[in-house]
Protein backbone atom coordinates (compact mmCIF):
# COMPACT_ATOMS: atom_id res chain seq x y z
CA UNK A 1 0.00 0.00 0.00
CA UNK A 2 0.98 3.34 -0.95
CA UNK A 3 2.70 5.43 2.32
CA UNK A 4 2.53 9.05 2.95
CA UNK A 5 3.54 10.53 5.98
CA UNK A 6 3.07 14.32 7.22
CA UNK A 7 5.13 15.80 9.62
CA UNK A 8 3.73 18.60 12.24
CA UNK A 9 6.55 21.24 12.12
CA UNK A 10 4.69 24.56 12.79
CA UNK A 11 5.32 25.18 16.19
CA UNK A 12 6.64 28.27 17.68
CA UNK A 13 8.35 26.70 20.47
CA UNK A 14 8.34 29.53 22.89
CA UNK A 15 9.17 27.31 25.91
CA UNK A 16 12.92 26.36 24.20
CA UNK A 17 13.52 30.24 25.04
CA UNK A 18 15.67 30.86 22.48
CA UNK A 19 16.09 32.85 19.15
CA UNK A 20 16.38 29.26 17.38
CA UNK A 21 13.50 27.57 16.08
CA UNK A 22 12.59 24.36 18.34
CA UNK A 23 12.98 21.88 15.24
CA UNK A 24 16.35 23.52 14.52
CA UNK A 25 18.20 22.25 17.84
CA UNK A 26 20.50 20.05 17.59
CA UNK A 27 20.83 16.29 19.20
CA UNK A 28 23.77 14.68 18.30
CA UNK A 29 25.02 16.00 15.22
CA UNK A 30 21.59 17.21 13.48
CA UNK A 31 18.59 18.86 13.78
CA UNK A 32 15.26 17.68 15.78
CA UNK A 33 13.41 17.48 12.76
CA UNK A 34 15.78 15.53 10.45
CA UNK A 35 15.37 12.60 12.19
CA UNK A 36 11.77 12.65 11.77
CA UNK A 37 12.59 13.80 8.18
CA UNK A 38 15.04 10.68 7.54
CA UNK A 39 12.51 8.08 9.55
CA UNK A 40 10.14 8.49 6.51
CA UNK A 41 12.52 8.08 3.89
CA UNK A 42 13.37 5.03 6.07
CA UNK A 43 9.67 3.69 6.21
CA UNK A 44 9.71 4.42 2.11
CA UNK A 45 7.17 7.56 2.05
CA UNK A 46 6.04 8.10 -1.48
CA UNK A 47 5.36 11.50 -0.50
CA UNK A 48 6.06 13.51 2.56
CA UNK A 49 4.45 16.83 3.82
CA UNK A 50 6.30 19.04 6.23
CA UNK A 51 3.68 21.53 8.10
CA UNK A 52 5.57 24.73 8.87
CA UNK A 53 5.17 28.57 10.05
CA UNK A 54 5.33 31.45 8.49
CA UNK A 55 8.94 31.86 9.86
CA UNK A 56 10.09 28.27 8.14
CA UNK A 57 13.05 29.17 5.82
CA UNK A 58 15.61 27.80 8.36
CA UNK A 59 14.20 24.51 8.45
CA UNK A 60 13.84 24.39 4.76
CA UNK A 61 17.61 25.41 4.70
CA UNK A 62 18.49 22.15 6.73
CA UNK A 63 16.33 19.82 4.86
CA UNK A 64 17.23 21.45 1.56
CA UNK A 65 18.40 18.16 0.12
CA UNK A 66 15.74 16.14 1.00
CA UNK A 67 12.47 16.06 -1.30
CA UNK A 68 9.98 17.34 0.18
CA UNK A 69 6.14 19.19 0.12
CA UNK A 70 5.57 22.59 2.54
CA UNK A 71 2.55 23.48 3.65
CA UNK A 72 2.22 26.85 5.33
CA UNK A 73 -0.07 26.73 8.73
CA UNK A 74 -0.58 30.63 9.61
CA UNK A 75 -1.96 30.87 11.86
CA UNK A 76 -1.64 27.90 14.35
CA UNK A 77 -4.72 26.72 15.09
CA UNK A 78 -4.51 23.11 16.76
CA UNK A 79 -2.65 20.04 15.59
CA UNK A 80 -6.59 18.88 13.50
CA UNK A 81 -5.67 22.65 11.52
CA UNK A 82 -2.52 21.29 11.11
CA UNK A 83 -2.91 18.59 9.17
CA UNK A 84 -6.03 20.12 7.53
CA UNK A 85 -3.28 22.70 5.52
CA UNK A 86 -1.96 20.01 4.11
CA UNK A 87 -4.00 17.47 3.33
CA UNK A 88 -4.90 18.25 -0.27
CA UNK A 89 -1.00 17.44 -0.99
CA UNK A 90 -1.83 13.55 -0.07
CA UNK A 91 -3.54 10.91 -1.99
CA UNK A 92 -4.50 7.33 -1.54
CA UNK A 93 -2.96 4.53 0.37
CA UNK A 94 -2.37 5.70 4.16
CA UNK A 95 -1.20 8.68 5.79
CA UNK A 96 1.44 8.52 8.70
CA UNK A 97 1.72 11.30 11.16
CA UNK A 98 4.43 12.32 12.77
CA UNK A 99 5.78 14.87 15.59
CA UNK A 100 8.37 17.04 14.33
CA UNK A 101 9.56 17.58 17.85
CA UNK A 102 9.98 13.82 18.93
CA UNK A 103 12.68 11.95 16.96
CA UNK A 104 13.08 9.10 19.59
CA UNK A 105 10.45 6.68 17.80
CA UNK A 106 12.10 3.96 16.29
CA UNK A 107 11.81 2.22 12.66
CA UNK A 108 10.85 -0.93 13.58
CA UNK A 109 7.91 0.73 15.76
CA UNK A 110 6.82 2.09 13.12
CA UNK A 111 6.89 -0.53 10.40
CA UNK A 112 5.25 -3.22 13.22
CA UNK A 113 2.37 -0.15 13.17
CA UNK A 114 2.00 -0.04 9.89
CA UNK A 115 1.72 -4.19 9.75
CA UNK A 116 -1.11 -3.94 12.16
CA UNK A 117 -2.92 -1.31 10.80
CA UNK A 118 -2.99 -3.02 7.51
CA UNK A 119 -3.74 -6.58 9.08
CA UNK A 120 -6.62 -5.09 10.88
CA UNK A 121 -7.77 -2.97 7.87
CA UNK A 122 -8.22 0.08 10.58
CA UNK A 123 -9.43 2.98 9.30
CA UNK A 124 -6.97 4.99 12.26
CA UNK A 125 -4.49 3.51 14.46
CA UNK A 126 -2.88 5.38 17.23
CA UNK A 127 0.05 4.78 18.50
CA UNK A 128 -0.25 4.50 22.18
CA UNK A 129 2.62 3.20 25.42
CA UNK A 130 1.51 2.46 28.67
CA UNK A 131 3.71 5.42 30.82
CA UNK A 132 4.87 4.88 34.46
CA UNK A 133 4.29 8.58 34.83
CA UNK A 134 1.05 9.60 33.05
CA UNK A 135 0.64 12.86 34.25
CA UNK A 136 -0.74 15.53 31.47
CA UNK A 137 -1.06 13.07 28.50
CA UNK A 138 -4.16 11.95 26.74
CA UNK A 139 -5.31 8.68 27.65
CA UNK A 140 -6.56 6.05 25.56
CA UNK A 141 -10.36 4.92 26.48
CA UNK A 142 -10.72 1.33 25.26
CA UNK A 143 -13.89 -0.95 24.66
CA UNK A 144 -11.98 -3.78 24.50
CA UNK A 145 -9.75 -4.38 21.11
CA UNK A 146 -11.56 -0.84 20.32
CA UNK A 147 -11.09 2.51 21.09
CA UNK A 148 -13.53 4.92 21.81
CA UNK A 149 -11.81 8.31 22.02
CA UNK A 150 -8.46 9.92 23.87
CA UNK A 151 -9.72 12.20 27.06
CA UNK A 152 -7.07 14.62 27.79
CA UNK A 153 -5.59 14.60 31.78
CA UNK A 154 -7.50 17.84 32.79
CA UNK A 155 -10.58 16.22 31.28
CA UNK A 156 -10.43 12.80 32.38
CA UNK A 157 -12.88 11.23 35.55
CA UNK A 158 -10.93 9.71 38.84
CA UNK A 159 -11.29 6.64 36.93
CA UNK A 160 -10.21 7.92 33.87
CA UNK A 161 -6.56 9.62 35.80
CA UNK A 162 -6.01 5.28 36.74
CA UNK A 163 -5.15 4.48 33.14
CA UNK A 164 -1.38 4.19 32.20
CA UNK A 165 -1.95 3.90 28.20
CA UNK A 166 -1.33 7.35 26.55
CA UNK A 167 -1.46 9.02 23.24
CA UNK A 168 1.71 9.63 21.52
CA UNK A 169 0.56 11.85 19.26
CA UNK A 170 1.21 9.56 16.22
CA UNK A 171 -1.45 8.79 13.84
CA UNK A 172 -2.13 6.25 10.87
CA UNK A 173 -4.96 6.57 8.56
CA UNK A 174 -6.72 5.35 5.51
CA UNK A 175 -5.69 8.60 3.19
CA UNK A 176 -9.56 8.66 2.07
CA UNK A 177 -10.46 8.41 5.68
CA UNK A 178 -8.90 11.19 6.53
CA UNK A 179 -10.12 13.72 4.23
CA UNK A 180 -13.23 12.58 4.87
CA UNK A 181 -13.67 13.30 8.36
CA UNK A 182 -11.19 16.50 8.80
CA UNK A 183 -13.76 18.77 7.84
CA UNK A 184 -16.25 17.66 10.60
CA UNK A 185 -13.80 18.69 13.38
CA UNK A 186 -14.78 21.38 15.36
CA UNK A 187 -13.06 24.14 17.49
CA UNK A 188 -15.87 24.02 19.56
CA UNK A 189 -13.63 24.22 22.80
CA UNK A 190 -11.88 26.44 25.20
CA UNK A 191 -9.21 27.14 22.92
CA UNK A 192 -11.06 27.68 19.90
CA UNK A 193 -8.64 25.57 17.86
CA UNK A 194 -8.81 21.66 16.18
CA UNK A 195 -7.58 18.54 17.68
CA UNK A 196 -6.41 15.46 15.52
CA UNK A 197 -7.51 13.09 18.76
CA UNK A 198 -11.04 14.07 17.94
CA UNK A 199 -10.94 12.06 14.91
CA UNK A 200 -10.39 9.15 17.05
CA UNK A 201 -14.02 9.82 18.61
CA UNK A 202 -15.90 10.81 15.36
CA UNK A 203 -14.42 7.68 13.46
CA UNK A 204 -15.58 5.65 16.21
CA UNK A 205 -19.00 6.92 16.96
CA UNK A 206 -19.42 5.94 13.20
CA UNK A 207 -18.62 2.45 13.65
CA UNK A 208 -15.00 2.71 11.91
CA UNK A 209 -12.51 0.72 12.82
CA UNK A 210 -10.14 2.52 15.39
CA UNK A 211 -7.15 0.59 16.92
CA UNK A 212 -4.04 1.38 19.21
CA UNK A 213 -0.88 -0.03 18.55
CA UNK A 214 1.05 -0.32 22.24
CA UNK A 215 4.45 -0.16 22.25
CA UNK A 216 6.99 -0.85 25.40
CA UNK A 217 9.23 1.68 25.17
CA UNK A 218 7.93 5.25 26.69
CA UNK A 219 11.40 6.54 25.95
CA UNK A 220 10.14 6.70 22.16
CA UNK A 221 7.49 8.46 22.16
CA UNK A 222 9.67 11.51 24.14
CA UNK A 223 8.80 14.90 23.02
CA UNK A 224 10.74 18.47 22.88
CA UNK A 225 8.88 21.64 24.68
CA UNK A 226 12.23 23.03 27.04
CA UNK A 227 15.63 22.37 26.91
CA UNK A 228 14.89 19.65 29.80
CA UNK A 229 13.33 17.89 27.45
CA UNK A 230 16.24 18.15 25.05
CA UNK A 231 18.27 16.56 27.19
CA UNK A 232 16.59 13.93 28.02
CA UNK A 233 15.91 12.95 24.36
CA UNK A 234 19.87 13.68 24.13
CA UNK A 235 20.66 11.09 26.90
CA UNK A 236 18.06 8.47 24.80
CA UNK A 237 19.35 8.27 21.27
CA UNK A 238 23.59 9.00 23.03
CA UNK A 239 22.43 5.53 24.88
CA UNK A 240 21.02 4.16 21.72
CA UNK A 241 24.31 4.92 19.88
CA UNK A 242 26.82 4.14 22.39
CA UNK A 243 24.85 0.32 22.61
CA UNK A 244 25.03 -0.07 18.92
CA UNK A 245 28.57 0.43 19.26
CA UNK A 246 29.67 -1.76 21.73
CA UNK A 247 27.39 -4.52 20.02
CA UNK A 248 29.74 -4.39 17.11
CA UNK A 249 32.89 -4.71 18.71
CA UNK A 250 34.06 -1.47 20.21
CA UNK A 251 35.09 -1.05 23.03
CA UNK A 252 34.22 2.40 25.55
CA UNK A 253 35.75 2.85 29.12
CA UNK A 254 33.17 4.47 30.86
CA UNK A 255 30.05 4.71 28.13
CA UNK A 256 28.36 7.40 29.67
CA UNK A 257 31.54 9.88 29.71
CA UNK A 258 31.74 9.50 25.62
CA UNK A 259 29.30 11.14 23.26
CA UNK A 260 29.17 10.30 19.43
CA UNK A 261 27.02 11.87 16.84
CA UNK A 262 24.54 9.81 14.62
CA UNK A 263 26.35 10.00 11.36
CA UNK A 264 30.03 8.62 13.25
CA UNK A 265 31.05 5.81 11.85
CA UNK A 266 33.42 3.01 13.97
CA UNK A 267 35.10 -0.27 13.04
CA UNK A 268 35.61 -3.13 15.40
CA UNK A 269 38.30 -3.22 17.57
CA UNK A 270 37.72 0.83 18.04
CA UNK A 271 39.09 2.42 21.79
CA UNK A 272 37.30 5.01 23.27
CA UNK A 273 38.49 6.46 26.40
CA UNK A 274 36.72 8.71 28.70
CA UNK A 275 35.72 12.45 27.80
CA UNK A 276 35.60 11.88 23.90
CA UNK A 277 33.51 13.57 21.38
CA UNK A 278 33.59 12.26 18.07
CA UNK A 279 31.18 14.71 15.84
CA UNK A 280 29.77 14.84 12.64
CA UNK A 281 30.36 12.26 9.99
CA UNK A 282 33.98 10.95 11.48
CA UNK A 283 35.18 7.64 10.14
CA UNK A 284 37.49 5.37 12.42
CA UNK A 285 39.04 2.59 11.43
CA UNK A 286 40.02 -0.68 13.56
CA UNK A 287 42.49 -0.33 16.12
CA UNK A 288 42.11 2.99 16.87
CA UNK A 289 42.44 4.52 20.62
CA UNK A 290 40.57 7.91 20.58
CA UNK A 291 41.30 10.04 24.46
CA UNK A 292 40.92 10.59 26.51
CA UNK A 293 39.36 13.89 26.13
CA UNK A 294 39.50 13.70 22.25
CA UNK A 295 37.82 15.94 20.17
CA UNK A 296 37.12 15.08 16.38
CA UNK A 297 34.81 16.56 14.24
CA UNK A 298 34.08 15.22 10.39
CA UNK A 299 37.48 13.31 10.39
CA UNK A 300 38.43 10.07 8.86
CA UNK A 301 41.07 8.64 10.73
CA UNK A 302 43.04 5.63 10.01
CA UNK A 303 43.71 2.04 11.23
CA UNK A 304 45.86 1.75 14.23
CA UNK A 305 45.71 5.57 15.20
CA UNK A 306 45.45 7.29 18.45
CA UNK A 307 44.65 10.55 19.58
CA UNK A 308 44.77 11.66 22.95
CA UNK A 309 43.73 14.68 24.91
CA UNK A 310 43.47 16.70 21.08
CA UNK A 311 41.20 18.53 18.79
CA UNK A 312 40.97 17.37 15.60
CA UNK A 313 38.53 19.30 12.99
CA UNK A 314 37.71 18.57 8.85
CA UNK A 315 40.85 16.67 8.28
CA UNK A 316 42.61 13.18 7.44
CA UNK A 317 45.08 10.84 9.71
CA UNK A 318 46.47 8.15 8.10
CA UNK A 319 47.38 4.47 9.38
CA UNK A 320 49.54 3.95 12.73
CA UNK A 321 49.72 7.71 13.29
CA UNK A 322 50.04 9.18 17.04
CA UNK A 323 48.03 12.77 17.50
CA UNK A 324 48.85 14.24 21.03
CA UNK A 325 48.61 15.06 23.59
CA UNK A 326 47.16 18.92 23.34
CA UNK A 327 47.57 18.81 19.52
CA UNK A 328 45.33 20.71 17.24
CA UNK A 329 44.53 19.93 13.77
CA UNK A 330 42.55 22.64 12.01
CA UNK A 331 40.13 21.86 8.80
CA UNK A 332 41.99 20.33 5.51
CA UNK A 333 44.97 18.60 7.58
CA UNK A 334 45.64 15.91 5.56
CA UNK A 335 48.32 13.29 7.76
CA UNK A 336 50.13 10.18 6.51
CA UNK A 337 50.75 7.09 8.24
CA UNK A 338 53.66 6.42 10.72
CA UNK A 339 53.20 10.24 11.66
CA UNK A 340 53.88 12.09 15.27
CA UNK A 341 52.06 14.75 16.00
CA UNK A 342 53.16 15.52 19.12
CA UNK A 343 52.30 18.05 22.21
CA UNK A 344 51.05 21.82 21.55
CA UNK A 345 51.30 21.05 17.73
CA UNK A 346 48.96 23.15 15.88
CA UNK A 347 48.51 21.91 12.11
CA UNK A 348 46.03 23.92 9.61
CA UNK A 349 45.15 23.23 5.61
CA UNK A 350 48.70 21.37 5.30
CA UNK A 351 49.52 18.04 3.97
CA UNK A 352 52.38 16.00 5.95
CA UNK A 353 53.98 12.84 4.26
CA UNK A 354 54.41 9.23 5.79
CA UNK A 355 57.21 8.61 8.50
CA UNK A 356 57.37 12.46 9.41
CA UNK A 357 57.50 13.99 13.30
CA UNK A 358 56.48 16.79 14.10
CA UNK A 359 56.88 16.19 17.96
CA UNK A 360 56.71 19.50 19.85
CA UNK A 361 55.39 23.03 20.24
CA UNK A 362 55.55 23.76 16.47
CA UNK A 363 53.25 25.72 13.74
CA UNK A 364 52.69 24.25 10.61
CA UNK A 365 49.99 25.64 8.63
CA UNK A 366 49.18 26.22 4.71
CA UNK A 367 52.05 23.88 3.89
CA UNK A 368 53.35 20.57 2.07
CA UNK A 369 55.78 18.63 4.04
CA UNK A 370 56.77 15.30 2.56
CA UNK A 371 58.05 11.88 4.09
CA UNK A 372 60.47 11.42 6.66
CA UNK A 373 60.93 14.70 7.46
CA UNK A 374 61.47 15.76 11.00
CA UNK A 375 60.14 19.41 12.59
CA UNK A 376 62.15 20.39 15.68
CA UNK A 377 60.72 22.10 18.74
CA UNK A 378 59.25 25.50 18.20
CA UNK A 379 59.17 25.62 14.83
CA UNK A 380 56.67 28.29 12.89
CA UNK A 381 55.45 28.08 9.26
CA UNK A 382 55.19 31.82 8.77
CA UNK A 383 52.59 31.79 6.60
CA UNK A 384 50.25 35.14 7.01
CA UNK A 385 51.80 38.32 6.18
CA UNK A 386 49.20 40.83 7.04
CA UNK A 387 47.02 40.92 4.24
CA UNK A 388 47.38 36.98 2.10
CA UNK A 389 48.40 33.55 3.78
CA UNK A 390 51.08 32.04 1.72
CA UNK A 391 52.16 28.20 1.09
CA UNK A 392 55.32 26.88 2.59
CA UNK A 393 56.89 23.57 0.89
CA UNK A 394 59.17 21.00 2.61
CA UNK A 395 60.34 18.23 0.79
CA UNK A 396 61.23 14.43 1.07
CA UNK A 397 64.31 13.61 4.04
CA UNK A 398 64.42 17.59 5.08
CA UNK A 399 65.61 18.10 8.68
CA UNK A 400 63.91 21.45 10.54
CA UNK A 401 66.03 22.45 13.75
CA UNK A 402 64.20 24.09 16.69
CA UNK A 403 62.79 27.17 16.74
CA UNK A 404 63.62 28.11 13.05
CA UNK A 405 60.80 29.87 11.15
CA UNK A 406 60.14 29.39 7.56
CA UNK A 407 58.93 32.82 6.33
CA UNK A 408 56.55 31.51 2.84
CA UNK A 409 56.33 31.86 0.29
CA UNK A 410 59.27 29.36 0.29
CA UNK A 411 60.48 25.81 -0.03
CA UNK A 412 63.38 23.67 1.40
CA UNK A 413 64.55 20.99 -0.64
CA UNK A 414 64.68 17.61 -0.87
CA UNK A 415 67.33 16.22 2.15
CA UNK A 416 68.05 19.63 3.10
CA UNK A 417 69.05 20.53 6.50
CA UNK A 418 67.94 24.13 8.41
CA UNK A 419 69.77 24.75 11.53
CA UNK A 420 67.99 25.80 14.64
CA UNK A 421 67.19 28.80 15.41
CA UNK A 422 67.38 29.85 11.20
CA UNK A 423 64.72 32.23 9.67
CA UNK A 424 64.32 30.85 6.46
CA UNK A 425 63.33 33.60 3.33
CA UNK A 426 64.56 32.07 0.29
CA UNK A 427 64.60 28.73 -0.77
CA UNK A 428 66.58 26.30 0.64
CA UNK A 429 68.23 23.85 -2.21
CA UNK A 430 68.62 19.79 -1.86
CA UNK A 431 70.93 18.61 0.56
CA UNK A 432 72.21 22.09 1.38
CA UNK A 433 72.75 23.80 5.02
CA UNK A 434 70.67 26.60 5.91
CA UNK A 435 72.10 28.73 8.59
CA UNK A 436 70.63 32.09 9.27
CA UNK A 437 71.23 33.30 12.53
CA UNK A 438 74.16 35.85 14.29
CA UNK A 439 77.31 33.95 14.81
CA UNK A 440 77.70 33.34 18.49
CA UNK A 441 80.25 35.54 20.06
CA UNK A 442 81.95 34.34 23.82
CA UNK A 443 83.65 36.97 25.98
CA UNK A 444 85.70 35.49 28.35
CA UNK A 445 85.39 36.92 32.03
CA UNK A 446 82.70 38.83 31.08
CA UNK A 447 79.91 37.69 33.71
CA UNK A 448 82.72 37.57 36.53
CA UNK A 449 83.17 41.41 35.84
CA UNK A 450 79.53 41.95 35.60
CA UNK A 451 78.48 40.00 39.25
CA UNK A 452 81.56 41.67 40.53
CA UNK A 453 80.30 44.98 39.85
CA UNK A 454 76.90 44.41 40.90
CA UNK A 455 78.33 43.64 44.49
CA UNK A 456 80.11 46.35 44.56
Amino acid sequence: MKRNVMILAAGKSKRMKSKTGKFLHPVLGKPIIRYVVEMSELLGSEKTVVIVNNESEPVKQALRDKELVYALQDPQLGTGHAVMCGVDQLEGGSTLILLGDAPCIREESLLDLFEAHEKAEADLTVLSVNHSNPFNYGRILREGERVIGIREHRDCTPEELLISEINSGVFLLNTDRLKEYLPKLSNDNAQGEYYITDLLELMSADGLKVRAHLISDETELIGINNRSQLWDVTQVMQRRINQKWLVEGVTMISPDTIFIDADVTLSPDVTIYPGTHLRGKTKVAEDVVLGPNAIVSDCTIGRGSTIENSTVKESTIGDYTNVGPYAYMRPGSVVGDHVKVGDFVELKNVTIGNHTKISHLSYVGDGEVGDNVNIGCGVVFVNYDGQRKHHTKVEDNAFIGCNANLVAPVSVGRGAYVAAGTTVTREVPADALAVGRVRQENKPGWAKGKNKAAKE
